[in-house]
């Protein structure tokens, strides 16, 4: 098995990216994930992982669920991928049942195959639709890493070294309506917001903020896009994180969950206004991929599981328990602890130093649990479990995590 393993790490070194090949040496993550079922993953040589990081949120309903297996098995018996001239059921099925989740009115979709993807065509659909081509984002934000996504994507590490990106994109600061209207105006296209930075850090907006920014972007008739491509589909103890502020976009993106953790799928969803521009010229944006049936029964057959299941529920009631049990351990910890913080299971632990994330991931790793950084704040640590976790585990997780931060502090001091 071993030499399995350095074929891998050799493979990653000469012909995947040398770079993360000697990150995940150094993290004491260099094992190859083989198998997976629930909430474990095992390595190679059988050793058994709880994953708490869970794809970034893809796994909601845990790792080869079957409801979702089924339905892609079945289909994959009957026509894969769609041939583009006949009607495609599963794409208006799906599209149907997003519409039904979705708050609002929100009713038209696009499904393709990613986040970023997502987000490009809400970007294009808003400007389209608007007549406009200004966009305001957020600083700290992530959208994904294709060129439009990244142009509204809030870290200079990232945007940088392909500069020049979209023009007319203006980035605010997150949570601070004053900085906002300071800088929309009647030439604004759309405000693109996360309802909770996902990769910014697990950075929860004050109370009244998304509703604020509803009010500006109404009074400059500037549509509201909100990323729920990381926060949707009951990650954070509501289907749609917006849910929590009772505010409504124009356009929605969603991903990640969407797919049951077994196929790629993408969506943004908009009101009947925005996407009368789409209705108009129906192939102005479209993918080839995108909308195919398995993706499509994947992501129905998810969609289906999380309301039968009342995962939206668990992860209200299991978020709020381990977000209860991590603010007491942080008060143990506080010396390297700064904060905790998220909604749902979607938790960000916060350490006054940056090597203390690093140290805890490796801790961690090595006694069966699978966490990482958030992309933009190294200095957080993101707990997103899949939605059936049990309370047993998430016990189990937090026992872990604090003989864990035992041995940082003895390293530490």
């Amino acid at each position: 098995m071993n030499q399995v393993v350095e074929e891998t790490i050799n493979n990653y070194k000469d012909h995947v990216n040398s770079g993360m090949s000697r990150l995940f040496k150094f993290l004491g993550l260099d094992t190859l994930e083989w198998k997976a079922e629930g909430t474990r993953v095992k390595d190679i040589n059988g050793k058994e992982y709880i994953d708490c990081l869970g794809g970034y949120g893809t796994f909601a309903l845990g790792h080869r669920p079957q409801e979702v297996i089924e339905a892609v098995k079945e289909q994959l018996d009957l026509m894969p991928l769609s041939s583009k001239i006949l009607l495609n059921q599963p794409l208006g099925q799906l599209s149907k049942k997003l519409a039904e989740i979705t708050p609002g009115r929100l009713q038209y979709s696009f499904i393709c195959n990613s986040g970023t993807e997502a987000v490009e065509g809400a970007l294009k659909l808003a400007r389209m639709s608007t007549s406009k081509t200004k966009i305001i984002a957020a600083v700290n934000s992530f959208h994904g890493k294709s060129l439009g996504s990244l142009s509204v994507t809030g870290r200079d590490v990232f945007r940088k070294p392909f500069k020049p990106l979209l023009p007319d994109v203006k980035h605010v600061i997150f949570g601070d309506l004053s900085d906002l209207a300071n800088n929309i105006d009647h030439d604004t296209a759309a405000v693109i917001l996360e309802a909770i930075q996902g990769e910014g850090g697990i950075i929860v907006p004050p109370k009244d903020y998304l509703a604020g920014v509803r009010e500006i972007c109404n009074k400059y008739g500037a549509l509201l896009i909100l990323d729920e491509i990381q926060t949707g589909l009951g990650r954070t103890g509501k289907m749609f994180a917006c849910e929590h502020y009772n505010v409504t976009p124009d356009i929605l993106t969603t991903a990640k969950a969407l797919g049951g953790g077994v196929m790629p799928v993408g969506a943004f969803v908009a009101t009947p206004e925005v996407w009368e521009v789409f209705n108009e010229d129906p192939f102005i944006h479209t993918s080839t991929f995108g909308g195919n049936q398995l993706a499509c029964r994947a992501a129905i057959a998810t969609l289906n599981t999380i309301q039968e299941k009342k995962l939206v529920e668990r992860s209200a009631s299991l978020g709020k328990y381990l977000l209860d049990r991590l603010t007491q351990t942080s008060k143990r910890y506080s010396q390297i602890i700064s904060q905790v913080r998220g909604k749902g299971l979607m938790i960000g632990i916060q350490f006054q130093h940056e090597s203390y994330g690093g140290m805890l991931i490796s801790e961690l790793a090595d006694a069966g649990i699978l966490a990482a950084y958030t992309l933009n704040q190294q200095k957080v640590i993101r707990l997103e479990p899949p939605l059936i976790i049990t309370k047993e585990e998430l016990d189990q997780v937090i026992d872990i995590l604090e003989r864990s931060l035992e041995k940082i502090v003895e390293l530490a001091s």
